[in-house]
This record gives structure tokens, C-alpha cells and sequence, in this order.
């Protein structure tokens, strides 16, 4: 059970589905398929189709449960709060501590994409710079946060309909690019299909914000497999377009495979505007990171797994604003200090092992065989996706998984000797 209680300060609820489906869209269309292609091509070479296609499903199957998890727990913290409920307080706090580190690293690497695309001789300064700013608008209300990502969603989905337009009009689009094999072997398509699961996430954030949706029970279950669903047609567009132009190869190869594949398709003044939706698209995945690990590190800290202070809620804008200034504090020393491009991986990885816990929930809810299909392959799907990621990305994401356990095994160890000590 929870130990927040009755008392607890609570969240405004103002957010109706579309609201939703845009928050999980700001999450879902941004950096990722900017970046995530050439590094899914170079490991999956004529199998990159197929990797977009079992990190579909694998998404599908963790929306699914997440949406059936969330209309009965419609509280702020995501799988934390249904991982708690329906398996016990480890397997909360451990779906908690997954989502809050991985997707730590993850705002930091999203906020130096904005500084390497803005500005790249002053990445780091640039990055920082954008935390503060999607901080300060985060602590203003969700609302707020609701309108500027339906502005950032409009303005990416407008580019990479440019890029879809130009690539497939071309003369260079050849439909034989698109010949799908498994040149690189099936270990190549998982590994693809980790690293472009990183692109999917983001529809966490509509269960992770389930104190400030109206009707929580109809709303979440029709915004996450709306947002999921436009996502997947909008990757899958470009997917094939920047295929038919610069091929597997090209697309392994490439820096910046947008960029690269307008430039290929004859039109190479559109490349700077690409550039502007890529660091647009990073803004609108920063903005919405900040919102979901920061109602996660609330529902964290009511139960103490977290300092106690970091549950307030304003007053007056009622959101978990020390909660918010804390995440916003320690992405901006990230973003200023290190280089977390390798964090994608890892992030990937704590990802996975949150949704395997969702899954593992929503195997609770039912024991007819067919409400169980799901939550069976999205469990089964996390796990073999999480340790086909590279190698660095799984021992780091094992290790900092680890530290979380034993920290959770300390608190408890001292939790129960101080209540023996005053029985």
C-alpha cells in the first residue's frame, strides 16, 4: 500500500487527451529519430526495418500494459506506483530508480543535442542554458508545459514532413534500398531494436503524469496507444524515405542522417532548417523529460525513498516544484560537465528494465490466459532487447541498477533497527 496518504498535497488536474497525446508525443518525436537511425543501421545494416519493427512491438505491448496499469493507479510515478502496488515496494522503488537515473542521463544527453545543434563551439554552455529555461516553464504549471509542447510537436512533425516530401520526390529515391534482410545477423536487429526503443519511450510520460489528467481511467488508456500509434507512422515515413536515398550503408555512415539524406535528394538549403527542427525536437523530448522524472522523483520521495523535502507541492502553480528544481539542478551540472552521448544506451537500459516491471504488474490483473499474451512478450521482449544493447551500455546500466538495490537494502536494514529500537 502506499504511505503517502490522505494528507499528501495534490496535483492540479487540467490535462485532457489531447494534452496527453501531445506530452507523450513531445517525449516521443524528438532527438531520437534524428539520431538514433545511423547508429540502428550501422548494427542492423538491411535489418533496420525490421529492429523499427520489434521496438514497435515491444512499445506496443509495454503501452498496453502501462494503459491498463494507469487507469487503475491514477497517481503520479508510473510503473513505480504500479510496481508497488501489485508486486511490492522493491519492485517499485526498483522501476522507480530505473526511470530516474536512465532518464537523468537522458535529459543530459537531450540538452547538449540542443547546445550541438545551436551552437556547437558552446555545447555545453548552450545545454545548460536550456535547462534552466525548460525548468522555469515546467515550474509554472503542466499547462503550460501542455501548450509549448504542442508548438515544439507541430514544428518537428512540419520538418520531418519536409524531409519525407523531398527524399521520396527525389530522383536519388531508389524503392531497391529498401530490400529487407538480416545482412548483420539477428543479434544486429536486437541490438537496433534496443537502440530505437530509445525513440518510443516517451509515452511513459502520460502514465507518469497520472495526478494532473482529467478522468484519469478513460483518458490515459486512449492518449498512450494514440501517441504511441502517430509516433510509429511518423518514424515509419521516415524511416523509409531516408532508406530509399541514402541506403543501409549511407545511413550507418552518416552524422547527421536527416541532414544528410536532403543534401543526397538534391535539395541541400533544406539541411539547415533540419537542423533547427533537430535542436527543436531536443528541446520539446528535454521538456517533457524534465516533467516525467520529476513526478517520478515526487512519487518517490512521498514514500521516503527520496529526501521527504522533494514531495512539496506549490501552492500556488501545484507542481512538485522542489522535485523539479532538484532534476533540473543535476541535469544542468551533467550537461555542463560531461559528455553523455554513451548515456543513450544506458538510458535504453533502465528504460527496458522499468517497462519489464510494468509488464510483470500487468500480469497480476488477470489470469485468463489471453490478458496475459501482452504482458508476456512486452516482460520477455524488455529483457532480451536490454542485453542486446552494447556491452559498456549493459555492465554500466547493471551497475548503477545494483547500487540502487543495495541503497534500497541499507535503508531498509536501518529502517527496521531504528523500529526495533523503539518497540
Amino acid at each position: 500500500m502506499t504511505q503517502s496518504g490522505s494528507a499528501s498535497p495534490e496535483l492540479r488536474r487540467t490535462l485532457g487527451v489531447g494534452d496527453a497525446v501531445m506530452i507523450g508525443l513531445g517525449s516521443m518525436i524528438g532527438a531520437g529519430i534524428f539520431a538514433a537511425l545511423a547508429p540502428a543501421a550501422r548494427a542492423a545494416g538491411t535489418g533496420l526495418l525490421l529492429g523499427l519493427a520489434v521496438a514497435a512491438l515491444v512499445a506496443y505491448c509495454n503501452a498496453t500494459s502501462s494503459a491498463r496499469l494507469a487507469a487503475l493507479y491514477p497517481a503520479s510515478g508510473g510503473t513505480y506506483v504500479y510496481g508497488r502496488e501489485r508486486l511490492g515496494p522493491f519492485w517499485g522503488y526498483l522501476a522507480g530508480w530505473s526511470f530516474v537515473v536512465g532518464k537523468t542521463a537522458s535529459c543530459a544527453a537531450m540538452a547538449l543535442t540542443v547546445g550541438a545543434y545551436v551552437w556547437p563551439e558552446q555545447a555545453h554552455a548552450v545545454a545548460v542554458a536550456a535547462v534552466v529555461a525548460l525548468t522555469a516553464v515546467n515550474y509554472g504549471g503542466v499547462q503550460k508545459s501542455a501548450w509549448l509542447t504542442r508548438a515544439i510537436v507541430a514544428v518537428v512533425l512540419a520538418v520531418l514532413a519536409c524531409v519525407v516530401v523531398v527524399c521520396l520526390g527525389s530522383g536519388q529515391s531508389d524503392a531497391g534500398r529498401l530490400d529487407i534482410g538480416t545482412s548483420d545477423g539477428i543479434g544486429g536487429v536486437l541490438q537496433a531494436a534496443g537502440l530505437l526503443f530509445f525513440a518510443f519511450a516517451g509515452y511513459a510520460r502520460i502514465a507518469t503524469l497520472g495526478e494532473e489528467v482529467r478522468d484519469p481511467a478513460r483518458t490515459i488508456p486512449r492518449a498512450i496507444p494514440l501517441a504511441l500509434g502517430i509516433a510509429l507512422v511518423v518514424y515509419v515515413c521516415v524511416a523509409v524515405a531516408v532508406l530509399s536515398v541514402l541506403g543501409s550503408e549511407g545511413l550507418g555512415q552518416a552524422s547527421a542522417p536527416l541532414a544528410d539524406a536532403v543534401r543526397a535528394a538534391g535539395v541541400p538549403g533544406l539541411a539547415p532548417v533540419v537542423r533547427v527542427g533537430a535542436a527543436v525536437a531536443a528541446l520539446g523530448s528535454l521538456l517533457a523529460l524534465i516533467l516525467g522524472v520529476s513526478r517520478t522523483t515526487l512519487a518517490m520521495a512521498r514514500d521516503r525513498h527520496l529526501p521527504g523535502a522533494l514531495a512539496a507541492v506549490h501552492p500556488r502553480f501545484q507542481v512538485p516544484h522542489r522535485a523539479e528544481l532538484a532534476v533540473g539542478a543535476v541535469v544542468a551540472v551533467l550537461a555542463a560537465t560531461v559528455d553523455v552521448r554513451g548515456a543513450i544506451g544506458f538510458s535504453s537500459f533502465g528504460v527496458l528494465a522499468y517497462y519489464a516491471v510494468a509488464n510483470a504488474s500487468a500480469w497480476t490483473l488477470g489470469s485468463a490466459p489471453a490478458a496475459r499474451v501482452v504482458p508476456a512478450v512486452g516482460l520477455l521482449g524488455c529483457v532480451v532487447l536490454a542485453f542486446s544493447l552494447p556491452g559498456v551500455s549493459v555492465a554500466v546500466g547493471a551497475g548503477v541498477l545494483a547500487v540502487g538495490v543495495a541503497a534500497y537494502g541499507v535503508r531498509r536494514r536501518v529502517a527496521g533497527r531504528a523500529g526495533a529500537r523503539g518497540r
